[in-house]
């Protein structure tokens, strides 16, 4: 506990406005990333999540405010050896039209220049927070269009199954559902992806948010995508059925606001599954909460 006060005394304020300073410098040397991060954030949908991600990282960071005490502020080599492998993935990713080197680049020179004022106990304390940082490196097309083909089959083919098992006749071509006459096409944005990555930040943040035991938080990273592509199967049939059966327009709408509302909703089927363990009698945190 002495040594715990000691280095808790050996902060001061002057830490946080050296670190602040220099990552905004570092920040300024690769402001073209960091604009292209935004950018893509907000004109494609599909990486819409990085929007969360300051969010997501200052909560992260605020639940684990008590570890402070257990870090000690001294200067390390490792911020600089960071600050160089952040520019050198940037300037390759710059050259050579990398946008993942580009954009990786950019972040581990920020986190790097932290680093360098903070010391690497904050680093390794606040890991998970700084973990969570990948999320902002929007995913490269080719590598979204890998795995959008299978889901959208995926997502036609139960979707296919479950109305035939309710008994609602359907027909299916490629991706292409047509049901009382009405053809639906399960393209990109109804495949899932939007929901997966948003999902997988959120699940990621709340199991590390919390003491969980270790396999639990393995578990929620595991049911993450899991829940998403139910979720997203439910959406699908839910609008299918509307725009076959009920008022097309009222389809469409369900279908745009129904995206975020699904992952809100899977968010919950996480939540359900510590509250079920927790009602089973499983130990799911590091130690017994007094509310228990």
């Amino acid at each position: 506990m002495a040594t715990a006060t000691r280095n808790l005394q050996r902060w001061t304020r002057w830490h946080a406005v050296a670190a602040l300073v220099f990552a905004s410098l570092g920040a300024i040397v690769v402001s073209s990333a960091f604009a292209d991060i935004y950018e893509k954030a907000i004109k494609n949908e599909e990486n819409s999540h990085i929007l969360l991600v300051p969010l997501l990282v200052i909560w992260m960071i605020w639940v684990r405010t008590g570890r402070i005490r257990y870090c000690r502020p001294s200067w390390t080599i490792l911020g600089p050896i960071i600050v160089l492998i952040g520019w050198l993935a940037w300037s390759y990713g710059y050259w050579h039209n990398r946008d993942s080197f580009f954009h990786a680049g950019a972040i581990l020179i920020v986190l790097g220049c932290v680093v360098s004022v903070l010391g690497r106990h904050v680093l390794m304390r606040f890991l998970p927070a700084v973990l969570v940082l990948v999320f902002l490196i929007p995913v490269p097309t080719y590598v979204r269009q890998s795995i959008a083909v299978p889901m959208q089959q995926f997502t036609a083919k139960v979707s296919k199954s479950t109305m035939e098992i309710c008994g609602v006749p359907v027909q299916m071509l490629g991706s292409s559902l047509t049901v009382n006459g009405q053809s639906v096409t399960i393209i990109e944005a109804c495949n899932g992806m939007r929901m997966v990555f948003p999902l997988m930040l959120v699940g990621y943040a709340f199991s590390f948010g919390m003491p969980l035991r270790q396999w639990v938080r393995l578990l929620i990273l595991i049911l993450s995508p899991v829940a998403a592509v139910v979720c997203n199967v439910v959406r699908i049939l839910i609008t299918i059925l509307l725009l076959a059966f009920g008022p097309p327009k009222v389809g469409e709408v369900f279908h745009d606001v129904a995206g975020w509302g699904m992952v809100a909703f899977a968010f919950l089927l996480l939540l359900g599954v510590v509250r079920l363990l927790r009602w089973a009698m499983i130990p799911v945190t590091r130690y017994t909460l007094v509310a228990q």
